[in-house]
């Protein structure tokens, strides 16, 4: 059990504990509330509650508070007088267990996902392609399987992409129509995506998903903080991260039914960001995996400010609620105070909607399910206080803290091997060289008074002496050869054969959101 807080009746009674049962703590949760009313801290009290109980968390930090999760929390009289009201006596100061994670390198352990594990359908997402381009670019990871072509960053999606573009006739007979303005549409907005940081994040070494489960020696969960504030400058890019690390999770876990506690617990902050114009087929796979990935040991609590900002299909699989402060000042914010309001199980001493708007900071309405999964009436509750810092390291204290992360070291360096852009390279390479040997020897046998004939193979056949060629100057044939070779040297990383026999597409297995599945 969570300790999260006590309820207090207005006859006066001793304070109620409120608590998060961690057998159910996998049928997810959601953190609501306008800004400034407590959100993070409640987020934070989870985070260290859930790394006492041995289970593993990864949550993003926005801010930057929650960095604070690292470092014991300073003595301050009004969180004694919080813990004392609510009847918390072993309340004491310490640090949690963390590991800092940054898609950009800078303030954590650089993250990185390839191009072929993210998969067609999140990356349409992420570039907001329109039907049309994103059907050019399924064909392009179809191709890449096809022709045995490791997918890795942005350059091995581009070195498909033009070779896509100069096959679109011979490529729309196998796979469908291919339009070459949707291959510039598609290499354009990988180009915004390179100025967001995407650049940074396609690559390898590729995060290993068990490295976001660790426990400690002495059985504490790490808590896997993400560095969020930058990345809030591109919030599709940071959506689709979240999204396709949830994907990943629910691919590569085996299923363990209800465990008694969770394997990992995800925060998905800023929730609004997943679902804003998100096409309605997407909306129903993010509804699929909420609902299936409980069964995975997995708990996901999304984090926003207002209810509504998560769709109703999704918003019913949240089991435990945390509804801090609204704000109904205006007649859209009413309804959505009544709409949060009935979305708890009715307790007859509060009438929900009128207190909602009355919570001060660090107050919040609580309903939690109980031993048989059925919600709790929805009770006023004193949250908490936290035993790490109330706010963020500093940057020296950042600085030490990754450098003493176990993982030190097996992130921070890129690894670039032999993918789509250096095959189709060294492809096109070998094309060139074998152009120009071709040439050597037709002007050899030229040379010696034979015509040469090229045939469709590719061989070349003398024609026994005839002297019909036309009559050329030796500087006129020398400015020909190397006219053609600049044509060939120009499009040579887009001139690219076909391999035969590879296996490697047949052995690719995608899951509900595209990504791949590294299972048997």
């Amino acid at each position: 059990m969570i300790f999260l807080g006590a309820s207090f009746n207005p006859q006066g009674d001793a304070p109620q504990p409120q608590f998060l049962d961690l057998k159910r703590a996998n049928r997810h949760g959601l953190i609501a509330g306008a800004t400034g009313t407590g959100k993070t801290v409640s987020l934070q009290i989870l985070a260290e509650g859930f790394s006492d109980a041995g289970v593993p968390v990864f949550c993003a930090d926005i801010k930057g508070d929650l960095s604070g999760l690292a470092a014991p929390g300073d003595a301050k009289p009004f969180l004694a007088e919080r813990a004392d009201k609510i009847g918390l006596d072993d309340y004491g100061y310490h640090n949690f267990p963390t590991v800092f994670w940054d898609l950009f390198g800078a303030n954590g352990h650089s993250v990185r996902t390839t191009i072929s594990e993210m998969g067609p359908l999140l990356l349409s997402r992420l570039m907001d392609l329109n039907p049309t381009q994103e059907g050019v670019l399924n064909i392009a990871f179809e191709l890449a399987d096809d022709e045995g072509l490791l997918l890795l960053d942005l350059k091995d999606l581009r070195a498909v992409l033009s070779e896509i573009g100069e096959r679109a006739k011979e490529l729309s007979l196998v796979y469908g129509n291919v339009s070459k303005s949707s291959v510039g549409a598609i290499q354009r907005q990988l180009l915004v995506l390179e100025r967001e940081g995407g650049d940074a994040f396609f690559g390898e070494p590729a995060l290993d998903i068990g490295d976001l489960m660790r426990t400690t020696s002495d059985g504490r969960g790490v808590v896997n903080v993400l560095a969020a504030e930058k990345l809030m400058g591109a919030p599709r890019l940071y959506a689709t991260f979240l999204l396709w690390l949830l994907s990943e999770l629910f691919e590569e876990l085996p299923e363990v039914g209800d465990p008694d506690k969770p394997r990992l617990v995800f925060f998905f902050d800023e929730a609004h960001l997943l679902f804003d114009e998100a096409p309605k087929a997407l909306l129903e796979k993010v509804e699929q995996i909420v609902r299936l990935i409980r069964s995975k040991g997995v708990g996901v609590f999304f984090v926003t400010q207002n209810p509504q900002d998560v769709p109703e299909s999704v918003l019913s699989q949240l089991g435990n609620r945390i509804q801090h402060a609204l704000r109904a000042y205006t007649p859209r914010e009413r309804k959505a105070v009544t709409t949060a309001a009935e979305t708890f199980r009715p307790n007859p001493a509060l009438d929900t909607a009128t207190v909602i708007t009355e919570l001060g900071i660090g107050e919040a309405l609580v309903s939690t399910l109980g031993g048989k999964g059925v919600p709790s009436m929805v009770e006023r509750t004193l949250i908490r206080p936290p035993s790490s810092r109330l706010g963020p390291l500093t940057q020296a204290e950042l600085r030490s803290a990754i450098q003493a992360s176990p993982l030190f070291g097996r992130y921070d360096r890129t690894r670039d091997r032999e993918s789509a852009y250096e095959i189709l390279q060294s492809r096109a390479l070998e094309k060139v060289v074998h152009e120009d040997r071709q040439r050597e020897r037709e002007d050899e046998q030229r040379a010696q008074g034979g015509r040469v004939k090229r045939t469709r193979t590719g061989f070349t056949v003398p024609d026994f002496g005839r002297d019909d060629r036309p009559q050329t100057t030796a500087r006129t044939r020398a400015t020909t050869r190397r006219s053609q070779r600049q044509g060939v040297a120009e499009t040579a990383v887009k001139a690219v054969v076909r391999s035969i026999g590879s296996s490697l597409g047949r052995a690719l297995v995608r899951g509900l959101l595209g990504s791949l599945k590294r299972g048997g």
